[in-house]
């Protein structure tokens, strides 16, 4: 992988980590303004409470204050019911008497239901003393715990920043500039690539796209989101292996009508992939680059049979491969082949170098089954 391209990646995580510092860092206050905002809702409710108890008692002394009113009439109007002469002024007396008898029966009947009431307006007020209590040391838990958690995270938001600076320093100032643009606009300024597609935007990358970001030789950028791709083989799913016998790789036939080479060190291309092609009296080559699947140069065309019209690609060392792709279905790559043949043609290399390095080991020797008399 580039070096620009894994200071991009480690900028990527840096803005990341500071992104959420910043945003624990300002959820902490929230926070703790929540449980504020608890607390005075039960401090409301405890104040209702002991206004509720305060207008039951003033109630109360009320009703008190007017029994004994009511009382002391009726003690006067018994009083009057014996100097009374006629039976008329006796009656009225009488009927006052029971009129104020009437209020007093009232009068206690409403001191009862806020002496009832008074029980349940004490558990009010104790549980709501209790809840404040309880929220009081929860809040000033909860401001401990955040003086102490933002102490730590403005500790790693400046680690983290230092080290963004020295990412960023690292970085050619376009594409930096691309970055922090694309950042603004989608928040993210990276995408992995992932089964042959960008995965921010979940556009599917054109093959020669593909394989430029899976080489890693270069920055790409996603046509449709423009953010810089990069490509992590860690996320590829693994081949399953087969439960079976590892079958053996078969070899390629010399008198094949198409041969597949693998050149480490080809001219001043580096590493390259060769097809060679004889059909209908004619032999085609098509070289492409061994990273991108890219291909290299024109098509060439030779009257006769590849192995001797071609012998130059022959010379030096090489590696063949196998490969069965007939001139129609080439065709129709244009000018890059696509992931599938790349990758059948990397896994074929792979096991002939497996092969030839087990060849190259020495047998271990095994014990003797019956050792030699001495």
């Amino acid at each position: 992988m580039l070096a620009e391209l894994k200071n991009l990646l480690d900028l990527q995580t840096a803005d990341r980590e500071i992104s959420r510092l910043k945003d624990e860092i300002a959820a902490l206050p929230k926070r703790v303004a929540l449980i504020e905002a608890q607390l005075a809702g039960t401090k409301t409710v405890l104040e209702r409470a002991g206004a509720a108890v305060k207008a039951d008692e003033a109630a109360r002394r009320k009703y008190e204050s007017t029994i004994q009113d009511l009382r002391q009439k009726i003690s006067k109007y018994r009083d009057q019911m014996l100097d009374v002469k006629t039976n008329e002024q006796y009656k009225a007396l009488q009927h006052e008497v029971s009129f104020a008898e009437r209020d007093i029966g009232a009068h206690e009947d409403k001191l009862l239901e806020l002496m009832i009431n008074a029980e349940a307006r004490e558990k009010e007020v104790k549980a709501a003393e209790s809840k404040l209590k309880a929220e009081a040391a929860e809040i000033e838990k909860e401001k401990t715990a955040a003086r102490l958690k933002t102490a730590e995270d403005e500790k790693l938001l400046a680690e983290w920043n230092d080290k963004r600076e020295s990412y960023r320093a690292g970085i050619a100032a376009d594409l930096l500039r691309h970055y922090d643009r694309v950042v603004k606009l989608r928040t993210t300024g990276l995408s992995e690539v992932r089964d042959h597609k960008c995965m921010a935007c979940q556009v599917m990358l054109r093959p020669q796209t593909h394989n430029e970001v899976r080489s890693g030789q270069q920055v790409v950028i996603c046509d449709s989101c423009q953010r810089i791709l990069y490509f992590d083989p860690a996320s590829e799913v693994p081949a399953e292996r087969p439960s079976g016998p590892v079958r053996r790789r078969q070899r390629p036939k010399p008198d094949s009508p198409q041969a597949w080479l693998y050149r480490s060190d080809y001219d001043q291309h580096g590493e390259v992939l060769i097809s060679l092609l004889h059909f209908g009296g004619t032999s085609s080559r098509r070289l492409y680059d061994f990273n991108t699947g890219r291909q290299i140069g024109d098509i060439l065309m030779r009257e006769g049979n590849y192995r001797l019209v071609f012998p130059e690609e022959f010379s030096g060392d090489y590696v063949l491969l196998n490969g069965n792709w007939d001139e129609a279905e080439m065709d129709g790559w244009g000018n890059e082949m696509p992931m599938i043949a790349l990758d059948a043609l990397h896994a074929d290399l792979a096991a002939a170098r497996a092969e030839s390095a087990a060849k190259s080991q020495p047998p271990q020797a095994t014990p003797a089954e019956h050792p030699a008399p001495r």
